[in-house]
């Protein structure tokens, strides 16, 4: 029967094992001073050699030979390697997490080993015991008898009582670099005569993430396929998945605009058999680990990542800007909450990726859209070009002038033709504004800061501001009450970006009531269009 990698190359000596020097250098120098503890604690994730290595550790303390403990090729070390050493004890605390479990442990650690120096319990994922399981154990792992040890293995090590952590000599194994991880399965393909590429092991140890074991699971995938030859492309087409060397290429595409290569990197992705909604939450993870990278000095721990993905995801947080990290955190979260409920979760994918990689554009830089030259036509019939003249802005604030002062008065080349504005017309803005182009810029902002404004993007039009006002014209009345709800935020917005406090007044379409009284100048396009003629204020 076929045998799988990781366990047809599991180590049986301590030089064996990858990248855990530091365990070995102390584990090795015990057992040559005959000082090792009566009880480990085996810390770190998975795939990383603890229940190898106490395997090791046991055949250590009971191997025959004189130098060079354990050798792997005496009778002891030989029967603890097939399992069938009686005085080396494993238990899965997973399944027997119970107090009646660790009792029976108890009774049989009363006696002396059969065969070898000393009877070796390893206890593999011991945070799997109960809290009772946990109290029975104590006394024993305090206070063993002199020819019993306990080895215990987890990956979670905080889920252990205090009073556990304290009995045990703790070694914390590291995740193996892609480097020596690279090597090592270079080894395995040359004793079984497969060609496979620098490319794809150093691709399968990126995947890999620090884990000998997932390292040696994705190789025994590769190579299954029959091939002589493995290639980087093999190895991407039989993982079907992304890692990070995926988020970070769709990360970089976002931050240089260009959404037609991420939508086709997206296609590339998905078509590999990729869960939409999975992959979401993958690149928010990313998202999370650029912010952590930005601010934490030496993140690996807290990313539970290898430290050759902390150094790629380090080089993109520096590229980045907080406020684009923040930014891809809000909209793609978004759209998991939107795609929870969706038939089409790949849709608002697509969407996202271009909403993102389009608003890193800031909107509030977009230039306002400058007055255009009139046309009027004099009673002759000749044509003369005018140019629009700012009422309101022909005299400077500090005159004192309103925007009637800085009218022609009689006398002063005012033209008979034109229409002459009288004391009771309704007030100008102190500024004149691109109402479309405002108004698109505090929309964006609002539905950043609060999540979802599409009602006021479907259902809203800015009209009209004056010194202490802002109009909305709403198309009903649900629409009119929602931006109710949400006035403080489009009153501080609106300070924001015209730099002064006004009251936000909105009316529905058919309101007539609360709108302010025409300005001058659209009295006079208004006349001029039911005339037919171009009529110039000045």
């Amino acid at each position: 029967m076929y045998t799988a990698l990781y366990r047809a190359y599991r180590p049986e000596i301590f030089d064996e094992i990858l990248g855990q020097e530091h365990i070995i250098k102390i584990l090795k120098n015990q057992l040559a001073t005959d000082s090792v503890s009566h009880a480990y604690l085996f810390c770190g994730t998975r795939g990383t050699g603890k229940t190898t290595t106490a395997r090791i550790l046991a055949k250590g303390v009971n191997c025959l030979s004189q130098e060079g403990k354990p050798c792997g090729t005496c009778a002891n070390c030989k029967a603890i390697k097939d399992g069938t050493f009686m005085d080396v004890i494993e238990i899965d605390a997973a399944s027997n997490n119970g107090v009646e479990n660790i009792r029976e442990l108890r009774e049989s650690v009363k006696y002396p080993p059969a065969v070898g120096s000393k009877k070796v319990y390893i206890v593999d994922e011991v945070h799997m015991l109960s809290t009772g399981a946990f109290n029975a154990l104590l006394k024993t792992l305090e206070e063993p008898p002199e020819n019993v040890m306990f080895i215990l293995a987890t990956t979670e090590p905080q889920k252990l009582p205090a009073t556990i952590l304290s009995r045990c000599m703790r070694l914390d194994f590291k995740r193996v670099p892609e480097e020596t991880l690279t090597k090592g399965m270079d080894q395995i393909c040359q004793q079984k005569g497969i060609q496979v590429s620098q490319g794809a092991l150093r691709l399968i140890a990126a995947n890999a993430d620090g884990s000998v074991r997932d390292g040696l699971s994705i190789l025994d995938q590769c190579i299954s396929g029959g091939q002589n030859t493995v290639e980087r492309g093999d190895v991407l087409e039989f993982l079907g998945t992304a890692g990070e060397e995926v988020f970070i290429e769709l990360t970089d595409k976002i931050t240089l605009q260009q959404p037609a290569e991420a939508l086709l990197l997206l296609e590339q992705i998905l078509a590999d058999g990729k869960d939409v909604r999975q992959f979401m939450k993958d690149w928010v993870s990313h998202y999370r680990n650029l912010l952590i990278t930005k601010f934490i000095k030496r993140p690996e721990d807290m990313l539970n990542l290898s430290p050759e993905n902390v150094e790629r995801i380090r080089r993109q947080s520096d590229s980045l800007d907080l406020a684009d990290i923040n930014h891809g955190i809000i909209e793609l979260s978004r759209t998991m909450s939107e795609a929870k409920w969706s038939t089409q979760p790949r849709i608002l994918l697509e969407l996202c990726i271009v909403k993102m990689a389009t608003d890193l554009i800031e909107p509030a830089k977009m230039p306002a859209r400058q007055p255009q030259p009139a046309r009027q036509r004099s009673a002759s019939g000749a044509a003369a070009v005018h140019e629009i003249r700012d009422v309101s802005m022909a005299a400077p604030k500090e005159s004192g002038q309103g925007p009637m002062d800085a009218m022609p008065q009689e006398g002063q080349g005012q033209s008979s033709g034109a229409l002459e504005p009288k004391e009771t017309a309704a007030p100008r803005p102190e500024k004149s504004f691109d109402y479309d182009s405002l108004w698109h810029t505090i929309f964006e902002e609002a539905e950043t800061s609060r999540g979802s404004f599409n009602l006021i993007r479907s259902g809203t039009r800015l009209t009209e501001i004056t010194d202490e006002t802002f109009s909305l014209i709403a198309s009903n009345s649900a629409v009119a009450g929602y931006v109710e709800n949400n006035r403080q935020v489009l009153e501080d917005l609106m300070e924001k970006h015209t730099g002064k406090r006004r009251g936000l007044r909105c009316a529905m379409e058919e309101d007539k009531d609360c709108r302010k009284p025409e300005s001058v100048e659209k009295i006079a396009e208004k006349a001029g269009q039911k005339l037919g003629l171009n009529i110039e204020i000045e």
